[in-house]
């Protein structure tokens, strides 16, 4: 049976997808481990309870090869200790399936990482298009003072796997504030490179 077309609308405002038929969220307690400042994650915690960071609203006609998921994330302005908010990131589980994001409104970036260590940095900003390439893996940051509302599309065959970014202590880099109004990279010193077995099978990865 054929899909019929439809019609989704981006409340930039809410970061609600309507006409969309998935919703999860990511508060503040499911991102420990993942910020460079353990104490200053477990005092933000303490003072600020147990917020959302991002919300995610998605669209997911079926899981067929050819076939796209879509949908929109609202990430909150925040940082933990001087490092800013971020999405758990992920490489898609066919690490041969690219994404893209459009982002809607507010100011943030894409950090991406080749399975071999090296990193790139791509800004994300209202009607600025990321392109995210097969093999990368990828997490979104918000380095502004409002909500970072970005809309997503990826094969709908790719999967995720968020483990890939734990098992490597991170992420290479950590995206801090600069103390001047911006952002800069810094190592994460918990990084640890992927072994050469990983690597390859992660470039042999194939529908």
């Amino acid at each position: 049976m054929v899909t019929p077309p439809l019609r989704c609308v981006v409340d930039v405002s809410s970061g609600a997808l309507a006409g969309g038929t998935g919703r999860y969220e990511k508060r503040l307690s499911d991102l420990a481990g993942i910020y460079g400042d353990e104490a200053a994650f477990r005092a933000k915690l303490a003072g600020e309870g147990d917020r959302v960071v991002y919300a995610v609203e998605d669209l997911r006609p079926s899981t067929q090869p050819g076939d796209l998921i879509f949908g929109v994330t609202r990430m909150a302005p925040g940082k933990v200790g001087e490092e800013y908010f971020v999405t758990r990131g992920h490489i898609h589980a066919l690490a041969n399936r690219p994404e893209i994001y459009y982002g809607e409104s507010g100011r943030g970036l894409m950090l991406l990482e080749s399975p071999e260590g090296e990193s790139r940095i791509v800004g994300i900003a209202p009607r600025a298009v990321c392109y995210v390439p097969p093999y990368w893996i990828h997490r979104s940051v918000n380095v502004g003072g409002e909500d970072l509302v970005v809309t997503f599309a990826y094969p709908a065959d790719s999967g995720q796997d968020y483990d890939i970014i734990a098992r490597a202590g991170g992420m290479r880099e950590r995206i801090v504030d600069d103390g001047k109004g911006g952002w800069s990279a810094v190592a994460n010193r918990s990084w640890r490179p992927r072994s050469l077995e990983e690597i390859a099978r992660i470039m042999a990865t194939a529908a």
